[in-house]
C-alpha cells in the first residue's frame, strides 16, 4: 500500500485566478507549557487493552509536545525501558508507578497516584 501524501493545501485542487491566495482555515494557538508546580500529573498503572501486559501512565501534562517528548525520554531511560508520549500522556512499559511517582515529586512537578 502507498503512503499517502499531505497536501498542503486542504480542499484546494486548482485555481485559475491570477490574483488566488490561500488563507488557512484556522489560526494556530501557541501552547505553552506550565511550571513544573504548576503541573497536575496523575500516576496509574493499566493493563487493559495490552494482553495482560502492565504499563504506567502518566497523564494530565499540560505544554507542548517537544517538552512532552523530554519528560518522557528523561522517564524512560531513568527506568531503562520504552514506551511513548503523546496527548499530554506518557506511558511507560513495566510496573515503575512509584518510581516514577518520586522522580516526578524531586523534579517538584504536582504528581498524584491513581488506581489501585
Amino acid at each position: 500500500m502507498a503512503k499517502m501524501k499531505k497536501q498542503r493545501f486542504d480542499g484546494v485542487v486548482y485555481s485559475t485566478a491570477d490574483d488566488f491566495s490561500y488563507v488557512d482555515a484556522e489560526p494556530t494557538e501557541e501552547v505553552t507549557t506550565l511550571t513544573a508546580r504548576q503541573q497536575k500529573l496523575k500516576v496509574m498503572l493499566d493493563r487493559k487493552s495490552r494482553k495482560g501486559k502492565v504499563v504506567t501512565i502518566v497523564n494530565g501534562y499540560i505544554g507542548t509536545d517537544d517538552d512532552l517528548q523530554v519528560l518522557a525520554k528523561k522517564l524512560k531511560q531513568k527506568c531503562g525501558v520504552g514506551g511513548a508520549a503523546k496527548d499530554g500522556e506518557i506511558l511507560i512499559q513495566g510496573d515503575f508507578k512509584l518510581k516514577i511517582f518520586e522522580m516526578l515529586q524531586q523534579d517538584g512537578y504536582g504528581v498524584k497516584m491513581a488506581g489501585g
